[in-house]
């Protein structure tokens, strides 16, 4: 799982993957600014981001925040992340840590939790949620279907990936959360990633920026040169990006 998580540790190349996959998404509608409006920000004063990364998600947002705290294992994220919350935020604070784990901070410390793309590397982190949150706090997760593996399955067993998105997922996320909390809802993000003949060069970097995923049960390289090979092939490729919104309330 550590191996997987530092393929995060290149903060240039994540942003750049980030760019390819909107811009070669079905789906328009960022699914960031889609997740922010589930939020009443009135009510949001500190924020908590578990698995932060650089600060992908608070690069949207806007306001005067009390408190923005970001978690994560990777110091290389630290420098990214605090850029862009100390100009959203009254107090900025990085904390390296392996979740899950127990967060030195008081009970009912936070407005808003955030989980974009993480919580399937810690859901044992739902509980420590739950004591975090304020009263009437807002839980905010956004995490893969696991028929994101959909394609490349057709020409390699990807099992074991499978099982750590299957740690938390759309299809099993709302029977984990509601083993802490009653109010649970979700917004399903329907997308597809497709890529033309004339795409490779984007494909290639979008498989290479797995590599460490993919590599728990297949050689990146074998993986790269097989979907280069049917993108040519076949004139273009689409790759399932079906993502879920959760908003839970405390």
């Amino acid at each position: 799982m550590e191996k997987i998580i530092k393929s995060y540790s290149d903060t240039d190349l994540h942003r750049r993957i980030s760019d390819i996959i909107e811009g070669h998404s079905s789906n328009t509608a960022e699914i960031r600014k889609i997740a922010a409006g589930l939020v009443d920000w009135e009510q949001v004063h500190t924020i908590l981001d578990l698995g932060c990364g650089y600060g992908w998600f608070e690069e949207i947002l806007e306001g005067d925040f009390d408190l923005l705290c970001g978690v994560d294992c990777l110091s290389e994220n630290k420098a990214g992340f605090l850029g862009t919350a100390e100009k959203i935020a009254k107090k900025a604070i990085f904390l390296q840590a392996h979740l899950p784990a127990n967060i030195e901070t008081p009970s009912e410390r936070f407005d808003l939790v955030v989980a974009a793309y993480s919580l399937y590397f810690f859901p044992e982190m739902i509980g420590e949620v739950r004591r975090m949150l304020g009263d009437g706090g807002r839980f905010l997760v956004i995490t893969h279907s696991e028929s994101m593996l959909a394609e490349g399955e057709k020409y390699f067993d990807f099992s074991r990936l499978r099982k750590v998105i299957q740690r938390f997922s759309a299809e099993n996320g709302e029977t984990l959360l509601r083993e802490h909390f009653s109010d649970v809802a979700f917004v399903d993000y329907c997308n597809t990633i497709v890529f033309g003949r004339d795409d490779s060069n984007d494909l290639a970097q979008y498989i290479d920026f797995k590599r460490e995923f993919i590599s728990v049960d297949a050689s990146p390289e074998l993986v790269k040169k097989k979907m280069l090979e049917e993108l040519e092939a076949q004139g273009g490729l689409r790759f399932n990006k079906n993502d879920r919104i959760f908003i839970v309330r405390k």
